[in-house]
């Protein structure tokens, strides 16, 4: 009998259809009016996997549309009180409940600010929606198992959606409609041979950088969550500036690269780590000392690096499994968080 993990990783594809097709008028809604207001920054609100989506859909908007973003600390609005000025940019917020406290008040805050809001949920009607200018059904579905997968591939979809519908970028607008058939190819891949090669590992580091450090940052989140195993993610630039020294004999490491700008960088890095004698992997074609996972080119860098989490997503709930853990329900943890 399948998890309720696998069987809403193995949702994702129609997941992101359908936000694609049910979505579709509100994102095109919140793109004009960041299109109208023409935001000097933007600021991002959000925590645990929602965090990184909004790290993802940072590096996107940076990338594509040239305006900084800066994740605001929800604490800010909910213990500190601090009164931002952010009338001349545009927020997103992100909460697949819609209810944790802290965050609907920094929302909340950002909105009496003068920001443009917009939230990204999979609950509507909820207090982020009534805390926002413009909410966005992410349209995941219900998600059973406590660590989230569908929602924050399609927080991730929505945020791109959103980016293209902002800037008019044609070649981002035809990457994410192509998403949900290169989401169905990426349920399918196995990466049973990273799991063969971990052994009894009780440490390892996730690597990405831009977009993909998101990524990484997920990865490292659903190790702890899932498995009790203690994992960090860092830029492949920065492991090099201290946390390399835990580098040794079979330390794993595991190098997520999409087809953009830093792969050459990450592939460089992952193989100086294997001559390091690290358990080196990496999501490229292009590594030589280290060793290689299958993945989906779906021929944009946005995409391709969203993708990526998808055959992780496969391997760590089995390796859960593989190691005497229920992945629906992680101790200590609940579905929602409320937070202050």
């Amino acid at each position: 009998m399948l998890t309720h993990m696998r069987q809403e990783i193995n949702e994702i594809p129609e997941a992101a259809a359908r936000l694609l097709d049910r979505s579709a008028a509100d994102l095109a809604k919140a793109g004009k009016a960041l299109r109208e207001k023409d935001p000097a920054f933007l600021v991002t609100i959000a925590r645990g996997s929602s965090d990184h989506a909004a790290t993802f859909i940072k590096y996107a908007i940076e990338l594509t549309a040239g305006r900084p973003v800066a994740s605001l600390g929800p604490s800010l609005a909910s213990i500190y009180g601090a009164d931002l000025k952010l009338g001349g940019g545009a927020a997103i917020a992100i909460s697949q409940s819609g209810k944790s406290p802290d965050i609907v008040a920094m929302a909340e805050a950002a909105t009496r600010s003068g920001a443009v809001t917009v939230a990204l949920t999979n609950t509507l009607p909820s207090p982020i929606t009534q805390a926002s200018l413009h909410a966005v059904d992410i349209n995941a579905g219900p998600e059973l198992a406590v660590a989230a997968t569908k929602s924050f591939v399609n927080s991730i979809v929505a945020g791109l959606a959103l980016l293209s519908e902002w800037t008019g970028d044609d070649a981002l607008k035809a990457a994410v409609r192509a998403l949900p058939d290169h989401l169905a190819k990426a349920v399918t891949l196995d990466w049973s041979e990273f799991a063969g090669q971990l052994g009894d590992a009780e440490s390892l580091y996730m690597l990405g950088r831009g977009p993909a450090l998101a990524i990484a940052s997920e990865a490292a989140l659903k190790f702890k969550e899932t498995s009790n195993m203690h994992a960090e993610a860092y830029s492949a630039a920065e492991v090099l500036h201290g946390p390399v020294a835990l580098v040794e004999d079979k330390f794993p490491v595991l190098a997520f690269a999409a087809r953009d700008a830093a792969e050459a960088s990450i592939v460089e890095i992952i193989d100086s780590l294997a001559g390091k004698r690290a358990l080196a992997f990496a999501t490229s074609g292009e590594v030589k000392a280290a060793s290689k996972l299958p993945f989906i080119a779906t021929g944009h860098p946005l995409t391709d690096a969203l993708a990526l989490i998808v055959p992780f997503y496969g391997f760590v709930e089995a390796w859960s499994r593989s190691k005497g853990f229920n992945p629906d329900q992680p101790a200590a943890l609940k579905k929602v968080t409320e937070t202050l």
